[in-house]
């Protein structure tokens, strides 16, 4: 993948320098926290060697987010083909992410989603991203919300991988953001 740039990050395919970091919020309580289980780090190394094979393979994915000005690795923000929603056709295309918290509240996630809508929008030539989370992980439909997308009640889900032994973690949102509703928000934004 050609890396992409915005104001304060560099989006790019992963890193050996950034196993750690990978490992780290795929096993952290606070990041995991809507997810019923925490990867050790050969699971963690497992996971984003797929996620590099992925982005090398198709140009995008769930892609390191990295602050330009220290070169320091945050945790991923991304493009998805998504089959988890059982309403969704396939290759729909979702947008996702998972910062370390030390990150959360600073607009990272929402400055690396706006150029992933752009790329999505724009180079891929999607129809529409989608969203989705844990309905009680407010910190995520809120980033959802700033980047314009809409709930989309009637297409909630009980996700298909997460085990009944964690009922509190079934029950998904999904958020919808159509090309058309991006561009006439961008050009409203001028």
């Amino acid at each position: 993948m050609t890396p992409i740039r915005t104001e304060r990050l560099i989006l790019r395919n992963w890193e050996e320098r950034d196993r750690a970091l990978f490992h780290r919020i795929n096993s952290d309580e606070r990041v995991m926290e809507f997810f019923p289980f925490r990867r050790d780090r050969a699971t963690a190394d497992a996971m984003m060697d797929e996620f590099r094979s992925w982005i090398a393979e198709d140009g995008y994915g769930f892609a390191a987010a990295e602050i330009a000005a220290t070169g320091e690795c945050i945790g991923f923000v991304g493009l998805l083909e998504t089959d988890h929603v059982p309403s969704l056709p396939a290759g729909t295309i979702e947008i996702g992410w998972r910062l370390a918290p030390e990150y959360w509240g600073k607009g990272y996630v929402t400055e690396a989603a706006e150029a992933w809508l752009a790329y999505g929008f724009d180079t891929l030539g999607v129809n529409e991203i989608v969203s989705f989370a844990v309905a009680d992980n407010h910190r995520s439909t809120a980033v959802m919300k700033r980047l314009g997308m809409s709930a989309d009640p009637a297409s909630d889900f009980d996700h298909p991988d997460i085990p009944d032994s964690h009922p509190a973690l079934k029950r998904h949102v999904l958020y919808r953001l159509s090309a058309e509703d991006w561009r006439a928000r961008k050009k409203a934004a001028g």
